[in-house]
């Protein structure tokens, strides 16, 4: 099917570097080379063995058209946690609103708006950045997203401002866009000393529709700086959602994510994280809820270049019906990297016979002075604390449900934004309750 992807690039491509500035052209003409050469990935390839991809690859998918026709503000008002006052940046079907959009009130060295139109009024930051960080050898996937990337939502923060509200990139698909495919990009720069929280949410108005989100994020960290990032891939059940999120890090900066997944028929996202400079702080957080025939697969892997840095990791999945999940989490420790002090921990809790998880933490470590740990479990509710439950009198059915909300909770206790951690603390419990 590479070859419909390659016709579609000559046919489109033209015009979209026709609005976009030179030094684009040979990005995108690089990235269409890389996936003419090695087309999508299949079952031997390590990194993707148990994640089913055919239906994207055997897929015939139109492009999105990106127009947010009939779509209004009470649709979206249950995605924005109830504070019209943070900035909102909002694309339908892969194109920026307007109308749709908000604009908080934002310092002064703070720029939060569409990718696109930046790149039609500058470039010098741009070019510094786009595409420079999220490599196109990681993947084929997002080598696509490189060699199509339209628009997506662009976040800059000047050094040592303080970005006291959060800004919220918010990705609607509606109806219409059922069959089609999308590729948000999203580039999120946090300067020297600056501070910054970031919600990334790919969200659904057409609960029951096919289409395929193909996202890439690429983040950096300046020195100094302090990033919380949240993304929440809320996708129809029968969607299609591969993404990628790239951070870049710099000596003495701090990057905390959090990340739930609970949408999509086939959900993928690959979290990289790369510490570029000494006494770097790396958290990341993510809860996966799977039921039905759902397929979630989080793969991490966190590159410690630089001596005396710390990285934290915690994934926990809860499956239900036939639904399977891959957890695949790496920590890379280069000799240089003295120092080290790296936690990586994967559960999952199975609340059915058929539900499934593929779990395999890595450490690959070539240094001697760190301090370096991983573990996994798989398993279902103990029974020892559903008896105690139960012989308080306890409902068997709610024990169970109040016992899987503390496991997922222990995750979504971590996000630092109030009003974001109460709203995902009501999806998950509204999740369980229908489990």
């Amino acid at each position: 099917m590479r070859e419909a992807y390659l016709q579609e690039f000559g046919l489109r491509v033209p015009l979209a570097t026709a609005q976009s500035p030179d030094w684009l052209e040979p990005v995108r003409q690089a990235a269409i080379d890389r996936f003419a050469a090695t087309g999508f990935p299949t079952a031997r390839d390590e990194e993707w063995r148990f994640t089913p991809v055919a239906p994207i690859a055997q897929g015939t998918w139109r492009q999105g058209a990106g127009s947010a026709a009939g779509v209004t503000r009470e649709q979206l008002a249950p995605f924005i946690f109830g504070h019209p006052e943070w900035t909102t940046v909002v694309f339908v079907n892969g194109g920026y609103s307007e109308a749709l959009s908000s604009a908080g009130p934002l310092p002064a060295g703070v720029r939060a708006g569409s990718l696109a139109e930046a790149l039609r009024a500058d470039g010098a930051m741009l070019e510094k950045h786009l595409a420079r960080h999220a490599s196109i050898e990681s993947s084929p996937f997002t080598a696509l997203s490189t060699a199509f990337m339209r628009d997506g939502g662009l976040l800059h923060v000047a050094a040592n401002t303080d970005l006291t509200l959060p800004v919220h990139l918010v990705f609607v698909t509606t109806r219409e866009a059922a069959g089609s495919v999308t590729y948000p990009r999203n580039l999120i720069v946090i300067e020297q000393g600056a501070r910054a929280s970031v919600i990334e949410s790919y969200v659904s108005l057409a609960e029951g529709a096919s289409y395929w989100t193909n996202a890439v994020t690429e983040v950096v960290a300046g020195a100094n700086s302090w990033i919380e990032h949240t993304r929440i891939q809320r996708e129809s059940e029968r969607a299609y959602h591969v993404g990628l999120t790239h951070v870049e890090q710099q000596r003495d900066s701090h990057y905390r994510s959090f990340t739930l997944a609970m949408g999509g028929a086939l959900a993928r996202h690959n979290l990289y994280a790369r510490l570029n400079g000494e006494n770097v702080e790396t958290l990341l957080y993510g809860l996966y809820l799977t039921r039905g025939d759902q397929m979630v697969d989080n793969h991490t892997a966190i590159h410690h270049d630089q001596p005396n840095c710390r990285s934290w990791e915690v994934y926990k999945g809860v499956l239900d019906g036939r639904s399977r999940a891959v957890f695949n989490g790496k920590v890379f420790v280069k000799p240089e990297a003295q120092k080290t002090d790296a936690k990586q921990t994967n559960r999952n809790l199975l609340l059915s016979d058929a539900a499934k998880v593929n779990t395999k933490p890595q450490l690959e470590i070539f240094a001697d002075d760190v301090k370096c740990t991983h573990g996994a479990t798989v398993g279902r509710l103990d029974e020892v604390a559903l008896f105690y439950a139960r012989s308080r009198g306890v409902p068997a059915e709610k024990a169970q449900r109040l016992l899987t909300y503390a496991f997922a909770a222990e995750v979504t206790a971590e996000v630092a934004l109030e009003p974001v951690r109460d709203e995902l603390d009501r999806l998950v419990r509204e999740r369980l309750g229908e489990m």
